[in-house]
């Protein structure tokens, strides 16, 4: 994907790569100080060595979230059959009319497929989406919240808004709050800003 307001143009282009051991060795230095690891990107399932580096992580006994934009459901699905990750942060970027626009590319469908796997695994997630004013509104993300709810999504559904200090893929522009979460009633859903 790329999204004009991603934050991290250097991950998503190729730039600033670390190689397996120098990961491996930074989190050997870290055993007893950190709980956790996040794997985030661009979309860190598209790595080759997603797998093995998940498989290292996991024997150095560190929690794993996957930050990821539900572009690789088969991957998805088979790390949380092998309980090669803990929490998922599962990002909605657009309604299906706009995820092409604002993601320079089409996988609307695999983002519901995983939505789907999650809520059928006992794996801990969260769905969250980015919002720039110039890209979504309250409309966009009324649709949203009604969309999860038609598949079966009960929960938190996080809204972060974009930052503008940030360096981007595109030049968005600057971003302003432009929807109230009040307005976004919903029962099943809990609507919480970041």
């Amino acid at each position: 994907m790329r999204c004009s307001y991603c934050y991290n143009p250097e991950i998503v282009l190729g730039k600033g790569k670390l190689s397996f051991y120098d990961i491996r060795d930074f989190l050997y230095s870290r055993r007893d100080l950190l709980d956790g690891v996040v794997l985030s990107g661009g979309e860190c399932l598209l790595h080759d060595s997603v797998k093995d580096i998940l498989i290292a992580i996991k024997e150095m006994k560190f929690l794993i979230k996957i930050d990821t934009n539900g572009s690789r459901p088969k991957i998805l699905k088979q790390f949380i059959n092998n309980q090669l990750i803990d929490y998922v942060s599962l990002d909605f970027k657009a309604t299906k009319a706009k995820t092409f626009q604002i993601t320079k590319a089409d996988f609307y469908a695999e983002f519901v497929i995983c939505l789907g796997i999650l809520l059928k695994s006992d794996i801990q997630f969260e769905v969250r989406t980015t919002v720039h004013s110039a890209l979504l509104d309250q409309n966009d993300i009324d649709e949203m919240v009604i969309t999860l709810t038609e598949l079966g999504y009960r929960g938190k559904y996080y809204i972060q808004h974009y930052r503008n200090e940030s360096e981007t893929i595109g030049n968005p522009g600057p971003s302003f709050i432009n929807f109230n979460v009040k307005d976004c009633i919903n029962q099943d859903i809990q609507i919480i800003l970041r």
